[in-house]
């Protein structure tokens, strides 16, 4: 199928600047697009990666994918849809900042295959040795300040005088534009993506280059991402889904996609992986058959956390899942990583005052499931009790060593909720 019916058949089109000489483009030659991601952080996260995923399946489809860092720009920040001033950071924040993302983005493009391969170039590197001058005198001379304050995001902080808008952040769009042609001229760049924000950024970038150069090159568009129920996509109440494992524990990230309602799951299987369409065609018709089930957003959160994290840590935390919610698991082959996750998603104690063989009363307790053991007691007299999976009906019963999982843990199961891990010393 053709790269551009590709982007579309899979969501990643709203807006193009000509949507049918594109498409021609596309099809007779391999051609050059990028995407720009500002360096405010030392992670990427979920709202970063429509984007980055059109830019995956171009490459796979035969184009060459940039990925531009903001090492320039990050230092005045894009006001593109912000209500207020941004806060500057400093240049070595910024370069911390990007040597954070590199080896997220290489979970999504291959920089080494051939004459498709990806770059990641970093726009401080010519925007830092242009002078102020030049910028006046070259750039913006083709820029209007009656177009600029027109966009409605710019027109709103004007009208608000708590707000406003500085000098810096107005410039923001020239260098955006800079960037485009610093891409075409050196690169052959002929196609910018960003989020629907960009539509502006992406218009002024186009005309600057065909009334300087000539030549032709394209701006396209991916939708803002809303869910059924109105709500902006990638964003909870504790905040943004991050890529990086420390900022959002791989088990969180999977649970984050395994929570998608059913009206969002397909969408989302067509934005977020490079599963083939006739493939999530089939998985949503048995989801839709058996929707209790949640076949479609098991797949699509497996998926996900497998492009992340990699496959190991994404079967790891498919059996920290079923660990937590199936009471019927067999824990007999629970591998390291597993509890090395599950320690950081459960209530969890070290323990060295215990010797083997041990009364289940007083792992229980230890274990912090019971605060007493005349606690513990009455939770094994009431049933619903197990340790390692195995349930707990004598409260004189004894846990030998051997019961050990990786010769030191114990997993204590007190009803369908609380669920506590013990290693033992």
């Amino acid at each position: 199928m053709n790269a551009f019916d590709t982007l579309k058949q899979r969501g990643y089109f709203e807006w193009c600047t000509n949507e049918e000489r594109l498409a021609q483009v596309m099809n007779e030659e391999m051609i050059t697009a990028y995407v720009g991601f500002d360096p405010t952080a030392d992670s990427l996260h979920v709202g970063h990666l429509i984007p980055l995923m059109a830019l995956g399946w171009l490459q796979r489809l035969g184009h060459r994918p940039i990925a531009l860092a903001g090492g320039g720009t990050g230092l005045i920040g894009d006001p593109s849809g912000k209500s207020k001033e941004r806060n500057l950071i400093t240049l070595e924040a910024v370069q911390h900042n990007i040597e954070g993302v590199k080896s997220q983005l290489k979970k999504f493009l291959d920089f080494d295959c051939g004459k498709n391969s990806a770059l990641l170039l970093n726009n401080y590197d010519w925007l830092s040795k242009i002078t102020f001058l030049e910028v006046l005198h070259d750039v913006g001379k083709f820029f209007s300040i009656n177009n600029l304050i027109a966009r409605e995001y710019i027109k709103s902080r004007l009208e608000d005088p708590e707000k406003g808008i500085s000098y810096t952040e107005f410039s923001y769009v020239l260098l955006q534009a800079m960037d485009f042609k610093y891409l075409n001229e050196h690169y052959n760049c002929r196609l910018q993506m960003g989020g629907n924000d960009q539509q502006g950024n992406l218009l002024a970038g186009s005309d600057y280059i065909r009334r300087t150069s000539g030549a032709e090159v394209f701006g396209l568009t991916q939708p803002l991402l809303l869910t059924s129920s109105g709500t902006k996509f990638g964003k909870t109440e504790a905040g943004a889904v991050w890529l990086d494992a420390a900022k959002t524990s791989p088990y969180k990230f999977y649970q984050f996609w395994f929570n998608t309602d059913d009206r969002d799951v397909e969408k989302l299987l067509k934005l977020y992986t490079f599963m083939p369409i006739d493939e999530i065609e089939n998985l949503i018709s048995e989801h839709n058959s058996q929707p209790e089930k949640r076949l479609a957003q098991k797949r699509l959160a497996y998926e996900v956390t497998k492009t992340v994290h990699g496959e190991n840590t994404a079967k790891s935390v498919v059996n920290v899942s079923e660990i937590l919610f199936n009471p019927a698991i067999d824990f007999a082959n629970v591998s390291e990583e597993t509890c090395e996750i599950l320690k950081q998603e459960v209530p969890f104690k070290k323990i060295d005052s215990l010797e083997f063989p041990a009364s289940v009363v007083n792992i229980i307790s230890a274990s912090g499931a019971c605060e007493s053991n005349g606690e513990a007691k009455r939770a094994i007299r009431q049933g619903g009790v197990s340790i390692n999976g195995g349930k707990i009906s004598d409260e004189k019963a004894i846990i030998n060593k051997d019961s050990l999982i990786n010769n030191k843990y114990l997993f204590v199961r007190i009803g369908r909720k609380k669920f506590n891990m013990a290693e033992f010393e």
